[in-house]
């Protein structure tokens, strides 16, 4: 994957990552009513997540037989522990940490917080990668994104109220994402990242599916075609982004490469808008995007300078 190397190629790479993880927001939320999932049912939507991300991880791992077998026989016991180590992290406890406090807190307060993790690592970058520091260009674009995500989700309703199970539990899955994220970034340099993401989502999608399904009630999930063929889109999704998203990391800085990501609750709110009935684009979801995409090309616009490629 040489192309990513590139600015434009990488760019548009992340944009698409970025949808595609925005496009999950209709999706489960269609995904749930389909399949009568409640809206209080954490066994039933840690089930579905679990199918998911193992159907997700399995997906890569079956794709990458052909091109990955030397890769593979490299593979040390050491190569597999990181492996469950980073599915533990970036499937199983995020996961299991925002489905849970996503019941106890509002949609705005959970996309403010969940936007953080792109400040942690970021900031994490800052400290660990003497050329991928912390400038006064990052800081703008992350106020920036900020702004478009507090825009993007303006009507879903704001409170200074924190309770521990809803904005905690929130606030400790977007410290996983931020430490999982450079994590991966790690691993994705000396190994195939397609291998990495197919590993991480599979070893993390059975721990879900695992934890889900002994408070699993009778009914609590029916699987119409419908609602097989929205699972079956969501495991595409995350098989294609979360791929993707490592070989990114793999070539580029994690500090300007996650910028793109703020572009995830603003295109889960046009989406939504486009294929949930009920919703709808206003001003505000508009100056989102215009913020968003100020803060993007705030920190990644290179003047007259080339791009720069990260050496690990």
């Amino acid at each position: 994957m040489e192309i990513l190397r590139g600015n434009f190629a990488s760019a548009v790479t992340a944009i698409i990552c970025s949808i595609l993880w925005g496009s999950a927001f209709p999706v489960l939320k269609i995904g749930y009513e389909e399949m009568a999932i409640a809206p209080d049912d954490v066994s039933a939507k840690l089930v579905f997540a679990g199918l998911r991300f193992l159907g997700a991880g399995l997906m890569v791992l079956l794709l990458s037989i052909p091109f990955g077998k030397k890769e593979r026989q490299k593979f040390t016991a050491g190569d597999y522990i990181h492996f469950i180590a980073l599915g533990t992290m970036q499937t199983f406890l995020l996961y299991f940490f925002f489905y849970n406090g996503l019941s106890y807190t509002t949609g705005m307060k959970s996309s403010i917080i969940m936007a953080g993790e792109n400040f942690l690592v970021i900031l994490i970058a800052h400290y660990i990668y003497h050329n991928d520091r912390l400038s006064w260009r990052k800081t703008l674009g992350m106020f920036l994104g900020f702004l478009g995500v507090f825009l993007a989700n303006f009507n879903e309703g704001f409170t200074l109220s924190f309770v521990f199970k809803g904005d905690g539990f929130m606030m400790i899955a977007t410290s996983i994402g931020a430490i999982g994220t450079i994590y991966a970034k790690w691993l994705s340099a000396s190994r195939s990242p397609f291998l990495v993401s197919g590993w991480q989502l599979s070893i993390g999608g059975l721990m879900l599916l695992l934890f889900g399904l002994p408070g699993l009630k009778v009914g609590a999930l029916v699987f119409t075609a419908k609602g097989v063929a929205l699972l079956i889109y969501s495991m595409l999704l995350s098989a294609v982004a979360f791929s993707l998203w490592y070989a990114l990391l793999s070539y580029h800085k994690a500090g300007e490469i996650t910028m793109y990501r703020f572009v995830i609750p603003v295109a889960g709110v046009f989406l939504s808008a486009a294929f949930v009935p009920g919703e709808a684009i206003n001003s505000y979801t508009l100056l989102s995007l215009l913020f968003v995409a100020l803060g993007i090309i705030v920190v990644n616009w290179r003047f007259s300078k080339a791009p720069a490629v990260e050496k690990n």
